[in-house]
């Protein structure tokens, strides 16, 4: 796969911006202790009106007034104090992240910022992950793309007080004045020469008491590490080994331990026939049964694996007895609210489409773990959390011990795209140990995390576009839903009990649409509403939450408004659009990918935007359509049509590191590419039929595009906007536009291979897991 990326700043300093953070002055604390340590008071976060141009105008709807981003930073500030930098004797500076690394660069991206604002090279900046700390509150939380946009401030205005504490520690030690000092690369010169480095000045400049400071912050045109393409910190440990995650840890006491879990979703134990024959196995130390099955512990993982194929247990029944994808389907068209527009004949015609998105698997490359240790009266829990919060208080409580008595590490993660948000392995992992009295180092099996693990909730979007022969009047979109279980509330536990409610859950699933879900088109009066239905199901906060999906109906949409009108795709949205940002990086989509390119018959070109959390990104999507294309062989593959070549034009106002923006996009678009064509869940009978990654389809080099280019747009704003999940849903809609056009269809169905004959012989539920391989080269094809 080729790929390309462009930045207007790869090595140079940015310009400061509209909006941008200027010089205004701020808030920040030195707090006492042996060595510099210092904090921010309070961070901020910034609401964007949309523009208004159009024949029938939109009004700006919820989304675009106040968004579950701007909720999320607005609930962080209280506590934005108790972000700290520390500046070590050794001359480095330390950031302990509340938030969770998951592979999506946040450590990295952090470091920038206190390396920008301390004055100091980056490789001397060391930042770790969090214990949990219940005081932090809302600020604990990783998700929504909120880490960056929340951080971006307290975590600059921590650093400028700890280097401008360190500059009057520096005077006071050369006898200069502080305006004739410079600090640069960690060390603090005066004009005449003398200097002082970090390390000689951080005791010196601690604090026996904890004091308020007024600082400025840099201006973005003085911007050297901000704004500019940076490695990943980690990338050495990462491709060397060494990065440690939850199964690298070593816990004296803590062996592998697995759970034989039932058959279908959520079924429950009855009986174990032969809990002592599987005991005396070799290597396996204990069996218990707990709430989710028979856990065993063992020497090794597949001394377990050998323990849970032996089990004999009968099941009782789960949450989802005898469902599958029809029934499903059924339930959510009989819950699909109404449309209340309609079309007046002789005046008004409409596009009226339905859609179907099949449950999608939420597992990431490493599979759900977590290591526990309880004891009498305390608890110590490991894993890669981005709720640690709530989990360390449901496991409290889970306990029957007081919150400060559960120690909570977050580790970093293999991958989460919302999976992480859950703690269920931590609160697993308690329970096993607290059964057995002894630490545990639980891990799921591929498999389980596949049956027994989140999903992304299968959805129907019904949408009804009224229009003349020249204007859009109404587009009215009724998303149902499978439940989205929000349990993980807002990171702690109150939130996550209301979400729990039986009410609650679809109050708080309501407002998190109304919070995400926009429309970026003038269509007039434009409602989007969500139903929900089905709760036996284990769902999540997959990447992007709902937006994947309603943009890609809305897009569909979208062009085939445009061919009704009889207007080229791109030029009637670039029409339509309500935003300048959106505008922009529609035209350098449509600019770089050479829209409107003669193409083969049976290929086509696609085009989609989105705007989230303060961002906007336009992608175009080429496909490959043809019989020799869809029909190519590859062993143990699914391929079908393959995109051929994706631009990425993405505007996030700024952009903290270039090069990491690059491959959030990179992944995003994978993932879209993948719901589109490929990836999807089976249901049947109360189970899925998928149990590992070569059953469940998502791309795969043969599916990615040879040609991929991301191009990140000048600063627009002057801050971060929200990066990780932008890229999924414009993708996702630019393939499906392509396939339409390629294959004269719309499609209607996602992905559009859900319903072809199964490409794999489904696992057997009983035993719940595979035998360990013993054939690993034959598959090293």
């Amino acid at each position: 796969m080729g790929v390309r990326g462009r930045s207007p700043r790869d090595g140079g300093p940015t310009r400061a911006e509209p909006g941008a953070i200027g010089r205004r002055r701020f808030l920040g604390f030195v707090v006492a202790g042996s060595t510099l340590t210092v904090a921010a008071q309070l961070g901020e976060a910034v609401l964007a009106p949309a523009e208004a141009a159009a024949v029938i105008p939109t009004l700006p709807g919820p989304a675009e007034l106040y968004d579950l981003n701007d909720m999320l930073t607005h609930a962080a500030l209280p506590t934005a104090n108790l972000i700290t930098v520390r500046v070590d004797p050794d001359g480095t500076a330390s950031l302990a992240l509340p938030r969770a690394e998951v592979g999506q660069g946040i450590t990295t991206s952090s470091a920038m910022l206190v390396a920008e604002e301390l004055e100091i090279p980056l490789d001397r900046v060391r930042v770790t992950l969090a214990d949990a700390r219940p005081e932090l509150l809302f600020n604990q939380l990783t998700g929504g793309s909120n880490t960056t946009i929340s951080t971006y401030t307290p975590i600059r205005v921590a650093a400028a007080v700890a280097r401008g504490r360190l500059l009057e520690a520096a005077a006071l030690e050369l006898g200069e004045a502080v305006g004739t000092l410079t600090a640069k690369a960690g060390v603090i010169t005066s004009a005449a020469g003398r200097s002082a480095t970090y390390a000689q000045l951080a005791e010196k400049a601690a604090a026996v008491a904890t004091v308020r400071v007024a600082v400025t912050l840099k201006e973005a045109s003085d911007f050297t590490v901000v704004g500019t393409r940076r490695r990943r910190i980690d990338a050495l440990d990462a491709v060397t080994g060494r990065k440690a995650f939850a199964m690298d840890l070593s816990v004296p006491g803590a062996l592998p331990t697995m759970v034989c879990r039932p058959p279908t979703i959520n079924g429950t134990v009855r009986a174990v026939a032969n809990p002592d024959e599987v005991r005396a196995m070799p290597g396996i130390t204990d069996v218990v049964t707990v709430s989710t099955g028979v856990a065993v512990r063992g020497r090794t993982f597949g001394q377990c694996i050998d323990a849970i194929r032996a089990l004999e247990v009968t099941w009782g029944p789960g949450t989802a007895e005898g469902a599958s994808d029809a029934t499903v389907l059924q339930e959510l068209r009989r819950a699909e609210l109404p449309l209340v527009v309609p079309p007046l004949p002789l005046l008004t015609k409409a596009v009226d489409a339905r859609f179907t998105f099949h449950f999608a698997g939420n597992g990431a490359l490493e599979t759900n773990c977590a290591i526990a240790d309880v004891r009498s009266g305390s608890a110590e829990i490991w894993g890669s959390l981005k709720s640690p919060i709530a989990a360390q208080e449901r496991i409290a409580r889970r306990l029957g011990l007081p919150v400060g008595a559960v120690k909570v590490h977050v580790t970093e993660g293999g991958g989460s795209f919302g999976r992480k948000l859950f703690h269920d392995a931590a609160e697993e992992a308690a329970e096993i140990s607290r059964a057995m009295g002894k630490p545990v180092k639980l891990m799921w099996h591929r498999t389980d995390d596949f049956r027994q693990g989140r999903t992304h909730p299968m959805s129907i979007s019904r949408v009804r576009a009224t229009h003349t022969s020249r204007e859009v009047i109404a587009y009215e979109q009724r998303h149902t839903s499978v439940v989205t279980d929000f349990g993980h509330g807002l990171g702690e536990v109150v939130t996550a009990e209301a979400a729990r409610l039986p009410v609650g859950d679809l109050t708080f699933s309501e407002t998190i649409f109304q919070l995400t879900q926009q429309s970026p088109y003038h269509f007039g009066a434009t409602p989007q509403l969500l139903a929900e239905t089905g709760k036996g199901f284990n769902t999540g906060s997959m990447r992007n939450i709902y937006s994947p999906n309603v943009r890609c109906a809305q897009e569909l949409v979208v062009d085939e408004l445009a061919r009704r009108m009889r207007k080229d795709a791109c030029a009637f949205r670039r029409e339509f659009l309500r935003d300048e940002r959106l505008r922009a990086v529609l035209d350098k989509a449509a600019e770089v990918g050479e829209w409107g390119r003669a193409m083969p018959a049976g290929t086509a070109q696609g085009i989609a935007v989105h705007p989230e959390y303060h961002s906007c990104v336009a992608v175009l999507a080429e496909i490959d359509c043809r019989p020799e294309t869809t029909g190519r062989s590859i062993p143990n593959a699914c391929t079908g049509p393959r995109v051929t070549k994706v631009v990425c034009a993405v505007d996030v106002g700024l952009a903290v590191n270039p090069r990491g923006l690059e491959a959030q996009m990179m992944g995003g678009i994978i993932d879209g590419i993948a719901l589109t064509l490929t990836s999807s869940l089976h249901l049947r009978d109360g189970h899925f039929l998928e149990g590992s990654w070569d059953e469940y389809f998502y791309s795969r080099q043969w599916n990615t595009p040879p040609e991929l280019e991301i191009v990140v747009m000048p600063p627009t704003t002057g801050r971060p906007g929200g990066a990780g999940e932008l890229a999924v849903a414009a993708a996702m809609a630019a393939v499906a536009c392509a396939y339409g056009r390629a294959t004269g269809t719309m499609p209607t169905t996602f992905p559009v291979n859900h319903g072809d004959p199964l490409r794999f012989r489904p696992k057997p539920t009983v035993p719940p897991v595979p035998a360990s391989p013993t054939d690993g080269l034959d598959r090293a094809e």
